[in-house]
């Protein structure tokens, strides 16, 4: 009788103990995130971060997955048309306004306190406002400089790179005539419309007007699509542009191939460590009759639809602190955001980072309008046309300009 009693009260508190264990199941809230590929450091990182938060939050786990820029904005919307969208997600900023207008973007503000908006730095944080809301919060960060490769802008007569576009075809011309290619012009991929934007704003143009209307058809902007034409009609720039991505471009420039080309912070990175050798210099964006560049800002949003929000928010608050922003940012060569990770030495005393930082003063950053993704994309379509031979800069642009004002609602 003794061992049947004492078998019933242990069997009795085994369920009792697995309704408990059970019910902490039961609790236990899975977070999923969408992440951008933005180097083989990307996939590992949030792991660690999501195994290290899951550590110190065993009730929340978070499961990560990468995904390619060159797919993500699609996956998320047919993700969301079918209610299988993630509960957080890295996006380019500049899709947030379309977000927002599509009532999916979640506002952050009611799970912010003061002293978490203040960990950021004002500049980064803006964007991803919207009306008053904040809807995204600045994970990466970054601006647009010119690379130089030193032995061949000193052979060519500016050894300290060049400053004005005239010295870059100067220079190209020189580099040349010497065998290599100048000035690397991007024409495949992400941020086409960029690279002319670099062009476009140091001519003093711009990508969007007052009224909201495009701007870029403007005599300022045929100039600056017209000397990108002249310098690839005059074999200054690497052949068939239209061939060549962002990180193709990289490529050709860590293996000494190209003499200059306008990129992020994040090339650093890369030629420490695929080309530990090379001898490069970094300067401002060239200068037409003015000074402009770059700067971007890819948020991290909640969805609307999230069943899991709260926890969704404590593994944000987890990746803005100082130790997780700064393993991220020098891991995969950014900007820093946040105040903590700016005042790290390896900000504060890296001069290659320090021109891309006094570049902010006079930075652009994105448009936040309706339909900004398919005026990018007509632009990007009419750079293509000129690149290949096909339309001449005036008429390219005016064409690309009434795409874009019926997709801007002008």
């Amino acid at each position: 009788m003794k061992k049947l009693v004492a078998g019933l009260l242990g069997a009795a508190a085994f369920m009792m103990g697995g309704g408990v264990m059970g019910g902490a199941a039961a609790r236990a809230e899975t977070v999923r995130m969408t992440v951008s590929f933005y180097s083989a450091a990307t996939g590992p990182y949030f792991e660690k971060m999501a195994a290290e938060f899951h550590a110190a939050n065993p009730t929340i786990d978070v499961k990560i997955d990468v995904v390619n820029w060159s797919s993500l904005l699609q996956k998320l919307q047919t993700d969301i048309s079918g209610g299988a969208n993630p509960d957080l997600s890295i996006i380019g900023t500049r899709w947030l306004l379309d977000f927002v207008r599509d009532d999916v973007a979640e506002p952050l503000d009611g799970y912010m306190d003061k002293s978490f908006r203040d960990r950021f730095i004002g500049p980064f944080l803006r964007p991803g406002q919207i009306d008053g809301k904040t809807f995204g919060l600045p994970i990466a960060a970054s601006a647009r400089a010119m690379y130089y490769n030193k032995d061949m802008l000193t052979k060519a007569g500016f050894p300290d790179g060049p400053t004005s576009w005239d010295d870059v075809v100067a220079a190209a011309e020189k580099i040349k005539a010497a065998g290599g290619a100048g000035f690397g012009l991007q024409g495949k991929g992400t941020e086409v419309d960029v690279y002319y934007y670099y062009s476009l704003w140091t001519h003093g143009g711009e990508a969007i007007g007052p009224d909201a209307r495009a701007a870029f058809a403007s005599p300022a902007g045929v100039k600056a699509l017209t000397l990108y034409k002249s310098m690839l009609d005059r074999g200054l720039t690497q052949d068939g542009p239209t061939n060549y991505t962002r990180e193709d471009l990289q490529n050709l420039f860590k293996q000494g191939r190209v003499g200059m080309m306008i990129t992020a912070p994040f090339l650093i990175n890369q030629i420490a460590k695929e080309a530990p050798n090379l001898q490069y210099g970094i300067v401002p964006v060239p200068k037409g009759t003015t000074s402009a560049t770059y700067a971007v800002t890819d948020s991290v949003v909640m969805f609307k639809n999230s069943k899991v929000k709260p926890a969704a928010f404590k593994f944000l608050d987890f990746l803005f602190t100082k130790e997780p922003r700064i393993a991220f940012t020098k891991g995969e060569g950014f900007l820093p955001t946040t105040v903590a990770e700016a005042a790290d030495p390896y900000f504060t005393e890296n001069a290659r980072l320090k021109v891309f930082t006094d570049l902010l003063p006079n930075a652009r950053f994105a448009p936040t309008v309706t339909g900004w993704e398919d005026t990018a994309k007509a632009v990007t379509d009419a750079l293509q046309s000129v690149y290949l031979g096909s339309a001449q800069p005036e008429p390219a642009l005016r064409a690309a300009a009434e795409k874009a004002n019926q997709s801007l609602g002008k």
